[in-house]
């Protein structure tokens, strides 16, 4: 099978998910390769803006074909940025039809645009898209509220590229609903969570902390921004820390390197933070392997690989009531109530106590249900049947 995966947004904007579906289908001997057009923001980073080249070109990430293409955003010009980003999208397919033919099937990651320009493509050349949707309710009407609400142009044409896809595939069950007030529910879906690479995060079991004189290491793998409820985490840790001394927190992602994360940690006069900033997954796995517990304090996610990740290589998680069902495995991930201090700081304590906690059969649990095999034979099967039915 051909196949060509579109994403949203692509590194360093984040993404991963893409690369690592991609390489899924990969594995299970299909054509795969990859068109992504990031479009780089002064006001996120301006070394970014500034460093990325211009023009269009093909190189390989962990053995996928990208063809990448970074574009300038104009601030404060949305439906510009918009307009131009697909036009390139479209332009871009048409250059990868001229070297490698048509592709069977298109598999684009977020409604919000690259469901669009791929239901536009699928207009032209009369190839199946499909859709899988990672992003949640609250990242919509952050973006929605920009361009008028609900009277926004953007909600009509998000409602096509649904309604025209072959099956929209959200990462959870729950998302559905989440997206519903305003997207409605007017198109075919099946759940589909996203995979990990479970052989690079492996198992690893961890010291004895009960002989080890190390620190006890809490581990948050979210950019820096209000979503991810540092506020909630470092108050958390804080009170944590009055009973367990030899404690530390590192924070990964964008931002947790900058001056306002050190301005909120200041505030909140939490000691024993180790900021890193955006770091590849290689640092992370690293992290995860000197880590003990994992906690993601977020206000809204669709399905969070974090969590997937630390229990692959060993390690329990304390996450918010926003995790959907099919992350909260039995013995690994403990659930809490949004914007609540206290619940994460009990979670914290209860884990720290739980002796016999056994990371290698959550971690056996995590490959079940999210390895690359896994999601390559659903995704197999799903696409199979698409190109079938449309012959």
């Amino acid at each position: 099978m051909h196949i060509v995966e579109i994403p949203s947004f692509f590194p360093p904007y984040g993404g991963e998910f893409c690369l690592d579906q991609a390489k899924a289908l990969c594995s299970f001997g299909h054509t795969v390769r990859i068109i992504s057009n990031v479009q780089l923001s002064v006001r996120k980073s301006v070394t970014d803006f500034c460093m990325y080249s211009y023009g269009r070109k093909w190189m390989e990430m962990d053995g996928v074909s990208v063809y990448y293409s970074y574009t300038r955003g104009i601030p404060m010009m949305i439906k510009p940025n918009v307009e131009r980003w697909v036009k390139t999208v479209r332009q871009m397919f048409a250059d990868y039809v001229q070297k490698y033919g048509l592709p069977d099937i298109i598999h684009a990651h977020c409604a919000h645009w690259a469901g669009y320009a791929s239901m536009l493509i699928s207009r032209d050349y009369g190839i199946p898209y499909v859709i899988t949707e990672h992003l949640p309710s609250y990242y919509f009407t952050t973006e929605i509220a920009k361009t008028g609400g609900d009277d926004s142009w953007e909600i009509p044409l998000i409602r096509k590229a649904y309604a025209e896809a072959s099956i929209v595939l959200p990462v959870s069950a729950e998302l559905v609903d989440d997206l519903a007030p305003i997207f409605g529910k007017a198109y075919r879906w099946k759940e589909m969570p996203n995979a990990i690479d479970t052989d690079f995060y492996a198992f690893r079991k961890r010291e004895d902390r009960r002989i080890s004189a190390r620190p006890y290491r809490i581990v948050c793998l979210a950019n820096f921004i209000p979503l991810k409820g540092y506020d909630v985490l470092l108050p958390a840790f804080k009170e944590f820390c009055k009973k367990h001394k030899n404690t530390r927190l590192d924070v990964l992602g964008f931002g947790t390197d900058s001056e306002e994360m050190q301005k909120m940690i200041r505030h909140f006069e939490t000691e024993n933070v180790h900021c890193y900033g955006r770091v590849g997954r290689k640092k992370v796995r690293e992290v995860l392997y000197e880590s003990n517990l994992l906690v993601l304090p977020s206000r809204s996610e669709a399905q969070p690989l974090s969590i997937l990740e630390a229990m692959s290589t060993g390690i329990p998680v304390v996450a918010t009531e926003t995790t959907p069902q099919s992350l909260r495995i039995d013995g690994g991930c403990t659930v809490v109530p949004i914007d609540n201090v206290q619940a994460l700081t009990d979670a914290m304590e209860k884990d720290f106590e739980n002796v016999d906690f056994d990371g290698f059969a959550v971690s056996q649990k995590v490959r079940q249900m999210a390895s690359y095999d896994v999601l390559a034979n659903k995704l197999d099967m799903i696409f199979t049947d698409i190109i079938k039915n449309r012959k």
